[in-house]
C-alpha cells in the first residue's frame, strides 16, 4: 500500500517590515511642550530681572551718553568711588576677621553651651534699618546713650559732645562689618563643617601646637570658603545703603548707593545718571556671579565622600565663649536696648530716666493709619511676593536639577535667578522705578510694583533652598512613582512637593523674614500712598521723631523674629546655612 503524499513545506518568507507611524502634529507638539516651557519661563524671569537694569542702560547711553557724561564728569565721582571701595574692603577685613574667630569658636564651645552657636547669627534677623537706628541712639555725638556715658570718664569729662562721633566713615564701616560678619560666619561654619579630622589629628601627632595646626592646616584648607564668602561679603559691602543713608549722606560721606539714590528722588528724576553711577555694581555684581558658575559648576556633581569629620581636638575655651558672647553683647544686645529705652521715652536725650517711661510710641504705632497701613503693607507684599516666588522658584529649581535635555535654557536661567543675589538692591530699584512708571506696565503708586521687585529679589532664595530639598529627597521617590504610571504632574503634586513641605514651609518663612525688612528697593519704588514698615520709619527719622523710629523699629524687629521662629521651627535651626 503506497504511503500517503506529504505536502512539500510552504517556503520561508521574511515580512516586510511595515514604515513606522509618522507622528502626528499631536505628537510632535508634545514632545516640543517641555523646551516651549522651559522657554517661556526663561523669558517671563528674565524679562523681570534683566528688563530693569536694560531700560536703566539705554537711558544711559541716550543722547550720546549723556548719563555716563553728567555721573563721572562730575569733580566728586572720584571720592564717591574711593568712598565705596575703602568702605567696602574696611567692613569686608572686619567680617572676615571676625566671622572666622567666631565660626572658630563656635567649635570649641562645651556641650552644654552648644546653643551659643546661634547667637553670632542673630544679627541677620535685626532690620539694618533698625540696627542702624539703634547704633545712632548710641554713639550720636551730643545725646548717645554710650557717648553720654564716656563723658563721665576722667579722660573724657572735658567734652560737651563725643568722644565717638557714629556718623563718620570709621563708624560706619564698622557698623558695615559687623553686619556682614555674619554672613562670612555660616560660610567659614560650614567650611569647618567639611575639613577631614584626620589631616588635623596628623598635624597634632607631628608635634604642632594648637596656633599652628589652624595657621597651617585648617585655614589652608578653609581658603575657598573664604574666597567665595569673601567675594559675597564684599558684594554686599559694596551695596551697602541703608548705613551711609541713614549716617552718612547728612555729613556729606557719599558712595555710589546713595548717589543713585539721590538721582531718582530729587526732582526731575535723572535715571540716565543714576544708571551710569550703578554701573560699577552692576558690572562687578555680574563679574561675580560669572565666577561663581564657572568655579562651582554643576550642582549636582558635589557629593561628599568618606572621611572623618571635622573635631577640633583640644578642650573647650572660655575664650571662645567670652568672644561669642561679647560679640553676642556688641552687635545685638546694645543697638537693641538703646531702641527699648527710646521707644519707652517720650523724646530722645542723652539720659536714661526709668520713671519717665511710657508706653505711648507703641500706641502711637498701632493708632496712626499711615503706620498701620505701612505694616499692613509689608506684611500683606511679602506674603504675596513669598506665594509667587516659591512656585518660580521650584520651576527653576527643577530646571537646574533635571533640565539636561535644555543645556543652554538651563544655563541661562541658573545665571538669571543668581544676579539677583550679586547685584545691589538699589539698582534693581531705580530700574523697576523705571520700568513701571511709564508704557506699557504703569504700576507706580500700587503695591503690585513692590511685589514685582520683592519677587525678583527673592528668586535666588527660593531657587537655592527649594534645590538644596530636591538634591536631598534624591531620584529614588520620583523613579518608583514614574514606574507605576504616574505622569509628571501627578508625580510632583502627590509625591514631590509632600516630602518637599518642610523644604517650602522654611523657604517661604525665610522670604518672609527677608522682605518684611527690606529697605533699600522699597524706598526707591514706594509711593506716598503705598509705604512699608522700612519706608515709613524712614520717614520719621528724617522727620526727628526718633521716639517713634525706636518703636517702629522694634516692631519691626518682632515681626522677623516671629518669622525666624517659624521658619526654624519647621526646617530646623541650620537654616540660614541652606541658603
Amino acid at each position: 500500500m503506497a504511503a500517503p503524499a506529504v505536502p512539500a513545506p510552504a517556503p520561508l518568507t521574511t515580512p516586510t517590515p511595515s514604515a513606522p507611524p509618522r507622528p502626528t502634529a499631536v505628537t510632535r507638539a508634545r514632545r516640543h511642550l517641555p523646551r516651549l516651557g522651559a522657554l517661556a519661563f526663561l523669558a517671563a524671569i528674565g524679562y523681570l530681572v534683566i528688563a530693569p537694569l536694560v531700560g536703566l542702560q539705554r537711558l544711559a547711553f541716550e543722547d550720546d551718553a549723556r548719563g555716563y557724561k553728567a555721573a563721572f564728569d562730575n569733580p566728586d565721582m572720584a571720592e564717591t568711588l574711593r568712598t565705596t571701595a575703602g568702605m567696602a574692603l574696611g567692613s569686608l577685613a572686619i567680617a572676615l576677621v571676625l566671622g572666622t574667630f567666631l565660626a572658630w569658636a563656635s567649635t570649641r564651645l562645651p556641650p552644654r553651651l552648644r546653643l551659643l552657636r546661634v547667637l553670632p547669627v542673630l544679627p541677620i534677623v535685626v532690620p539694618a534699618v533698625a540696627s542702624v537706628t539703634g547704633w545712632a541712639f548710641l554713639f550720636s555725638p551730643r545725646p548717645g546713650y554710650l557717648n553720654a556715658a564716656l563723658r563721665n570718664l576722667p579722660w573724657w569729662n572735658h567734652l560737651d559732645e563725643g568722644p565717638v562721633d557714629i556718623y563718620t566713615l570709621p563708624w560706619i564701616v564698622l557698623i558695615t562689618g559687623f553686619g556682614l560678619t555674619a554672613f562670612v560666619y555660616l560660610f567659614v561654619s560650614a567650611g569647618f563643617g567639611n575639613v577631614n579630622a584626620e589631616l588635623i589629628e596628623a598635624a597634632q601627632v607631628s608635634g604642632s601646637s594648637a596656633a599652628g595646626v589652624f595657621f597651617r592646616v585648617t585655614l589652608p584648607l578653609l581658603r575657598p570658603v573664604l574666597v567665595y564668602g569673601g567675594f559675597v561679603a564684599l558684594l554686599l559691602g559694596l551695596g551697602q545703603f541703608t548705613g551711609p543713608l541713614l549716617l552718612g549722606r547728612n555729613n556729606g560721606i557719599d558712595v555710589l548707593t546713595t548717589d543713585m539714590y539721590v538721582a531718582v528722588s530729587q526732582s526731575p528724576v535723572d535715571y540716565g545718571r543714576a544708571a551710569a553711577i550703578g554701573s560699577p555694581l552692576l558690572l562687578f555684581g555680574i563679574a561675580v556671579v560669572l565666577f561663581q558658575k564657572v568655579i562651582l559648576g554643576d550642582h549636582s556633581r558635589f557629593v561628599t565622600h568618606g572621611g572623618k569629620a571635622f573635631r577640633t581636638g583640644g578642650r573647650p575655651s572660655w575664650v571662645a565663649v567670652t568672644g561669642i558672647v561679647v560679640y553676642g553683647l556688641v552687635a545685638l544686645a546694645l543697638p537693641l536696648g538703646a531702641l527699648i529705652v527710646v521707644s519707652l521715652s517720650p523724646f530722645w536725650s542723652g539720659r536714661i530716666e526709668p520713671s519717665g517711661f511710657t508706653l505711648d510710641n507703641f500706641r502711637r504705632v498701632f493708632q496712626e493709619s499711615g503706620i498701620t497701613d505701612a505694616i499692613v503693607n509689608s506684611l500683606v507684599t511679602s506674603v504675596i511676593s513669598v506665594a509667587i516666588a516659591l512656585p518660580l522658584g521650584f520651576v527653576a529649581a527643577s530646571l537646574l536639577l533635571k533640565g539636561r535635555r535644555f543645556r543652554v535654557i538651563r544655563a541661562a536661567v541658573d545665571f538669571v535667578v543668581a544676579m539677583p543675589l550679586g547685584i545691589p538692591a538699589v539698582v534693581f530699584g531705580a530700574g523697576f522705578l523705571l520700568t513701571y512708571s511709564r508704557e506699557p506696565f504703569i504700576l507706580y503708586g500700587t503695591r503690585s510694583v513692590i511685589v514685582l521687585v520683592y519677587v525678583t529679589l527673592m528668586l535666588p532664595f527660593a531657587t537655592r533652598m527649594q534645590l538644596s530639598g530636591m538634591v536631598a529627597l534624591g531620584d529614588t521617590y520620583v523613579e518608583a512613582s514614574r514606574t507605576s504610571g504616574a505622569g509628571a504632574v501627578r508625580t510632583t503634586t502627590e509625591i514631590v512637593l509632600p516630602l518637599l513641605r518642610p523644604t517650602l514651609a522654611g523657604a517661604g518663612a525665610l522670604m518672609f523674614v527677608l522682605l518684611t525688612h527690606e529697605f533699600t528697593a522699597s524706598l526707591l519704588v514706594r509711593a506716598p500712598t503705598t509705604q512699608v514698615m522700612g519706608t515709613i520709619l524712614f520717614d520719621y527719622w528724617s522727620n526727628g521723631s526718633y521716639p517713634l523710629v525706636a518703636a517702629i523699629a522694634l516692631v519691626m524687629t518682632l515681626v522677623t523674629s516671629a518669622g525666624v521662629f517659624v521658619a526654624m521651627s519647621v526646617a530646623g535651626s541650620d537654616i540660614f546655612e541652606k541658603l
